[in-house]
């Protein structure tokens, strides 16, 4: 057995580079495998969130033929935060990390975007507001995360149209993308599956940020839930590494995302330029509907829709995608 290496999409502006990942402990589980189904796919969930990680291990980032060296949190994560001192390409780049056991090197890819100079960048939540995910019962949720896998999970209708529409939004080269981030308060954990599930369904490729890594059985039942303040310093930090992007927000009414877009645009009211939220119930919600009527006031276009059909015809209106 050997320590396991996962790292995960970064991003660059001119002047910074930001990637990173965790070290886990040595084990023989096997990774989450996509293919199982009912017990086999919930024993594999239930497998991810058991995981044990490795504080304090010496990690290294090749960065133009040097290792630049960091070690890990307490939680297994690490992160460079890496000064640019000349110009890069744009769009995606593949980058490397490695750690050393027993003298062995382990190697690891993935890759960050720089994103190709444009007007727009998205932010979208992902449960239930493009993977059906029934937020607002716990059980309901919990069975599904457990017992359907990675290809019988569902996208709304049309929300994939949607997306791709944003991707390519004001570009005449239609394989430069708009920066995309899907910003979640489900956990590290989940990574691999929601990764997956994007890639399956035709969804943008997006950089993840979310929540700080769970490691007992007992955080699986409470997924997705409790404090959201990380959701709104995540947001906060996009809007600031890119001032330069006239931003889209993407979300849901099942918890809090039209209050916390609302917070946002108060603080960036030039930078946000339309906020989305999906309808989640039979009815709308009086306080989103407030919430959205007020960021109105402040000249940013707001729509509350039940299919993503009414979304897109919104996004023509406003000349976001034509």
């Amino acid at each position: 057995m050997k320590p396991i290496l996962k790292l995960y999409r970064g991003y660059a502006n001119e002047q910074e580079l930001i990637v990173m990942g965790h070290v886990f402990k040595p084990t023989n589980k096997q990774d989450y495998d996509f293919q199982k189904k009912n017990f086999k796919n919930a024993n594999s969930i239930i497998k991810m969130f058991r995981i044990g990680t490795q504080a304090n291990a010496d990690v290294y980032l090749d960065y133009h033929g040097t290792k630049i060296h960091t070690k890990t949190l307490d939680d297994g994560y690490f992160k460079f935060c890496i000064p640019l001192t000349e110009k890069s390409n744009y769009g995606w780049i593949d980058y490397s990390v490695s750690i050393f056991y027993k003298e062995q090197e382990i190697i690891e890819t993935a890759s960050f975007i720089k994103p190709h100079e444009g007007n727009f960048g998205f932010i979208s939540d992902i449960d239930d507001t493009f993977l059906v995910s029934h937020t607002r019962n716990v059980l309901k949720k919990l069975y599904i995360l457990l017992f359907k896998n990675v290809y019988d999970r569902k996208v709304y209708a049309n929300v994939v149209a949607h997306y791709q529409a944003l991707s390519t939004a004001g570009r005449n080269n239609k394989t430069e993308q708009n920066a995309f981030f899907y910003v979640s308060s489900s956990e590290w954990n989940l990574y691999r599956f929601i990764t997956q599930f994007t890639e399956i369904n035709q969804l943008p490729r997006a950089v993840l940020l979310l929540k700080d890594i769970k490691t007992s059985l007992m955080d699986l039942f409470i997924t997705g839930r409790g404090d959201h303040n990380h959701k709104f310093e995540k947001i906060k930090h996009i809007l600031e590494f890119y001032p330069n992007l006239h931003y889209t927000l993407l979300g849901d009414d099942s918890q809090h995302d039209p209050y916390l877009y609302e917070n946002i645009c108060k603080i960036f009211p030039v930078t946000v330029k339309a906020v989305y939220i999906r309808q989640t119930g039979n009815y709308k919600k009086e306080k989103a509907v407030n919430a959205l009527k007020n960021l109105e006031t402040l000249n940013i276009k707001t729509c509350y829709f039940k299919d993503s059909s009414q979304a897109i015809a919104h996004s023509k209106s406003i000349g976001l995608i034509s």
